[in-house]
């Protein structure tokens, strides 16, 4: 059958043999490739030499085809979705680009951009990538210190600012005023900021004022390289201030290439399968194309200041496809969904964590008919898919009449989920591969090795849980970390996850010590522990940094028990702490609210939801919970935990505990906590 050809399969295959330790440099385990690989990396795409020309070339090709969209708002109302065409946005680019160069700015000059997603982000970043400019996303959630760091580090001459986050760039006065000397607003500027601004002698224009600055003046275009710089990319940085990426045209136009060629290939590998169970079915109905056309729409929410975005929107620019921009508002992404219904949805898995709880609720809430359906058509339709049936022919039936509400709930047009940014849970990635009729795929790569460097595959149940094989443009290979007992050599190998190939980065601006450190060899070092599956996808199961020993001298692996822990219903986040002057670990929880009002109840314990997380028998109730998982998972006595102090209060960016990708910054988090932390038996504080 079909799931046995498929159990045979490994996608990825060896290229170099493995290394033992040598030179102080640890052993190596085999280098590999992906199978779509096997007989070398695709070829540069003709013609396509830099990001420009990816929007140059699809303007040409589809002049009157949509590109992008926001919701017109009538009477206050967000209304339909308003397009502006290819070419609608290449005349504009050009005007902006004229502007641009009638200011002075030119070749190498930094341009920030700072704000949320909007036609106007792509725009200015388009009349960057036609004129040579270096684009410097200001990061829309990182606050002032850092805006500030970020002008001042990359010497930004020329900012675009979305209009509402004008006085946050204020706040960067004087000391950014060094080099900052000319704002562009994505709508209008009011008489205060001007003045403001003035006064330091900056020049400060509103959107339109600006279309006409450099009105009857045409520049020729710069012939752009394949080496040259085109974005300088931030990276929020859990520890210490934010490092600047230099992204090369090279990279996007290389990961471009690597997408076609994974994406062609996913599509022939499922034929060819499909063919041996259907041979009198037409491939067509059964294997809706993964490949991206024209029709395809996708929904711009997650920051574009961020590489995972930013090279969807170039993947998508690139096919001709439009991009509909949501209202800034996470309440009302689900609204904006339905109205613009979308074909391809990118998400972070805390955003996919909140669209599972929320079925979960609803399904447990239901009556007991409904539920039972539902949990009947769920079973057979996951057998089916664990047999080798791809989504689509797993149940149509189940599909039509129970699952499709879900599909509906997402605008009816999904056909692909793809996560990013942080590992999704596999229990969160099978109920929606079930649930969504669609592919939901996750992905792994860094703002170092341009976004995508690990993709899973369309209907491999046995990838649930993992990242995939690599993409089709890279060579990657584990180094053993012998401190944490990883080997790379072992029959199942462990170790850094190291990256070689045309995607990274160029280096960290100004930060050759930093840059030295993790590439080593044409290798970039990621940080990240990977364990390779039989099948050659990847799954990551630690971070080489989080990682500190207790006064008994047991090493702990912090974010390994935080994934563990992290699969407790009760919970929405759990942080980890501990020390080499303690024994034992505590923890700082975010209860999930549903939950722990849901176990209240069943108690008789009538409290709000943020006394509950100052009672005892609560903490007592989730301590009980995290140590049933730890014997579950068969985790060593040291690694239980044995204090919890719950936060009713997720851990936010407000507070600075997160990253904007959502990871934790754990100097950050112990010195919000550390009054909590202290209050355990006996319990010493020291810093990271």
């Amino acid at each position: 059958g079909i799931a046995t050809v498929m159990a045979q399969k490994s996608f990825i295959v060896e290229v170099e043999k493995a290394k033992e330790a040598s030179e102080g440099r640890p052993s190596r385990g085999p280098v590999y490739r992906s199978l779509f690989a096997k007989d070398g990396f695709p070829a540069p795409i003709e013609g396509l030499d830099c990001c420009w020309d990816v929007f140059r070339l699809s303007v040409e090709k589809y002049p009157t085809s949509p590109m992008l969209g926001r919701r017109e708002i009538v009477n206050g109302k967000a209304g339909k979705y308003k397009w502006l065409t290819y070419k609608e946005v290449y005349d504009q680019v050009i005007k902006v680009g004229n502007s641009i160069r009638s200011c002075g700015y030119g070749e190498g000059v930094k341009c920030g951009i700072y704000g949320a997603n909007s036609a106007e982000w792509v725009m200015s970043m388009e009349a960057c990538n036609a004129h040579g400019l270096y684009c410097v996303p200001l990061y829309d959630t990182l606050g002032a210190g850092a805006i500030e760091f970020i002008i001042c580090h990359a010497e930004v001459s020329i900012a675009f600012v979305e209009e509402k986050k004008m006085p946050e760039l204020l706040k960067t006065f004087p000391n950014a005023t060094k080099y900052l000397k000319t704002i562009v607003s994505f709508g209008k500027v009011t008489p205060e900021q001007k003045e403001e601004v003035e006064k330091f002698g900056l020049a400060i224009y509103s959107w339109d004022e600006f279309l006409q600055v450099g009105q009857g003046q045409s520049y020729d275009l710069p012939i752009k390289k394949r080496s040259d710089i085109c974005t300088i990319m931030y990276t929020s940085g859990t520890t210490g201030d934010p490092k600047g990426v230099l992204i090369s045209n090279e990279s996007i136009i290389t990961l471009l290439a690597g997408v076609k060629r994974l994406l062609e290939s996913v599509n022939e590998q499922g034929t060819e399968c499909i063919a041996i169970l259907f041979l009198t079915l037409t491939v067509s109905l059964l294997f809706p194309s993964l490949q991206l056309t024209e029709k395809d729409v996708y929904i711009s929410y997650l920051p574009l200041a961020h590489i995972f975005d930013r090279v969807i929107e170039e993947t998508f620019i690139w096919h001709g496809a439009s991009i509909g921009f949501w209202r800034g508002d996470v309440k009302l992404l689900i609204e904006d969904i339905g109205e613009l219904k979308p074909t391809v949805f990118c998400a972070v898995p805390r955003v996919l964590d909140r669209v599972y709880s929320g079925l979960t609720q609803k399904i447990a809430s239901g009556g007991f008919l409904k539920r039972t359906l539902f949990n009947c058509a769920y079973s057979y339709k996951l057998n089916n898919m664990k047999k080798g049936f791809t989504h689509g022919e797993a149940s149509p039936i189940c599909d039509k009449i129970v699952f499709d509400k879900v599909k509906q709930g997402l605008g009816g047009r999904v056909r692909l989920i793809l996560s990013g940014a942080a590992p999704l849970s596999a229990h969160v990635e099978g109920y929606l591969r079930v649930v969504t009729c669609c592919h939901v795929l996750q992905g792994y790569g860094l703002t170092e090795t341009c976004a995508g460097t690990f993709v899973s595959l369309p209907n491999e149940m046995e990838m649930l849980g993992t990242v995939g094989p690599p993409v089709p443009n890279v060579d990657v290979c584990l180094e053993s970390v012998p401190e944490m007992g990883y080997d790379a050599l072992a029959s199942t190998p462990r170790g850094e996850i190291c990256v070689k190939g045309k995607t990274l980065f160029s280096g960290y601006y100004k930060r050759e010590d930093l840059t030295k450190e993790v590439l080593i060899d044409e290798w970039f070092h990621t940080g990240d522990i990977g364990e390779w599956q039989p099948n050659g996808s990847m799954k990551i199961i630690d971070r080489k940094k989080n990682i500190f020993k207790l006064s008994q001298g047991e090493y702990v692996a912090v974010e390994n028990l935080e994934n563990i822990y992290g699969q407790v219903s009760s919970i929405e986040s759990i942080w980890v702490y501990g020390n080499s002057f303690e024994a034992f670990l505590v923890a700082v929880v975010n209860p999930r609210k549903e939950a722990l009002e849901q176990w209240a109840r069943e108690n008789a314990i009538s409290k709000d939801f943020n006394s509950l997380c100052e009672d005892a028998r609560a903490k007592s109730y989730i301590l009980e919970e995290l140590s049933k998982i730890a014997k579950e998972k068969k985790l060593k006595g040291f690694e239980f935990i044995k204090g919890v102090h719950l936060d009713p209060i997720p851990f936010d960016m407000e507070r600075d505990l997160i990253t904007p990708t959502y990871k934790k910054k754990r100097p950050q988090l112990l010195k919000f906590y550390q009054v909590q932390v202290v209050k355990f038996s006996g319990f010493h504080f020291t810093s990271y």
